[in-house]
This record gives C-alpha cells, sequence and structure tokens, in this order.
C-alpha cells in the first residue's frame, strides 16, 4: 500500500504513520548494476496539517544491496534520513494532487531517497581495489637531462603565450 495520508484525519490531529514500502510499492529503477533496492524501505513519520499544506517530518531508512566500484565485493549499505522533512502545498502552482481527500507521499519519499544514493558505492573508505593488481607507482620514462616538470601534461601549458 502506498503511503497516503487522508487530509480530513489531519483537521483533527496530527497522524503518525509508520510501517514499510515494500520495493515494488517504492518503484525505484536505479539503472545502475552497483546498486539495487531489494529491500524494504522503513518509516516512522508524523504528518500534519498547516494552512495551506502538509507537512510531514520523521525518519526514512533503506538498505541497499551495492557491488563495490573498486574489488566488485557486494555488500549492504544503509541509507537513513533521520530528520526528513517535507512540506506539500495544498494551493497555487506547486500544489500536490488530492485525490479522494488523500495525498500520496510516495514519490515525494522516492525522490529524496534517490538523491542519497552513493555514487560510486565503496566497501569500505580505504577499499584497495582487486587483490593483484599493483598500485605502485609508475615506471620513471624520463629521458636523461629531463625533469619531472618538463614531462607532466602542464607543461604543455606553459608553453602557451598571453
Amino acid at each position: 500500500m502506498p503511503l497516503v495520508v487522508n487530509l480530513r484525519h489531519l483537521e483533527a490531529h496530527n497522524v503518525r504513520l509508520q510501517g514499510q514500502l515494500s520495493v515494488a510499492e517504492l518503484d525505484i529503477d536505479t539503472r545502475d548494476e552497483v546498486i539495487q533496492v531489494a529491500h524494504p524501505l522503513d518509516y516512522a513519520l508524523e504528518v500534519q496539517k498547516l494552512e495551506n499544506g502538509v507537512l510531514a517530518q520523521g525518519r526514512l531508512s533503506l538498505k541497499l544491496e551495492c557491488q563495490c566500484v573498486r574489488c566488485l565485493k557486494s555488500f549492504q549499505y544503509p541509507l537513513e534520513l533521520k530528520e526528513w522533512t517535507c512540506h506539500l502545498p495544498l494551493q497555487g502552482e506547486d500544489c500536490v494532487a488530492v485525490v479522494n481527500d488523500c495525498v500520496d507521499l510516495t514519490s515525494f519519499v522516492r525522490e529524496d531517497m534517490l538523491l542519497e544514493f552513493p555514487r560510486h558505492p565503496l566497501c569500505d573508505p580505504g577499499c584497495r581495489g582487486l587483490p593483484g593488481i599493483s598500485r605502485g607507482k609508475a615506471k620513471n620514462t624520463r629521458r636523461p637531462g629531463e625533469s619531472e616538470r618538463d614531462q607532466s601534461v602542464w607543461a604543455e601549458l606553459d608553453k602557451l603565450k598571453f
């Protein structure tokens, strides 16, 4: 069931929402080989009605199944928004769609979770990559009498006359 709040219930008091959104309901298409959504999203929210809008605040958490971009090891990446806040206007140009006195928060949750996805997931910040690949310094290919500065890519820029 999508994350829906009834506006009539909000008129009387704030509403607390707690539960899980399944992977199918969350409908996140990562289009990324190294990040997959395989676990449901946990949420604990408090929703209140303001004058011309709805304010949702709370916690969102999701475990991602990732593959390290350096060593290709599989690992879980916990993604948590501890103080998530979303204001949804009920009037004006950017107003949210109201269907049968209900507002669906699912798309807003999905968007904010996607923005928090890691760009290049690493199993460990100090991951050295695949074993057996040497990451030492490159061989010295300088000719005799040539300095390191002359060999660098920046040397070409130094030749420009302004």
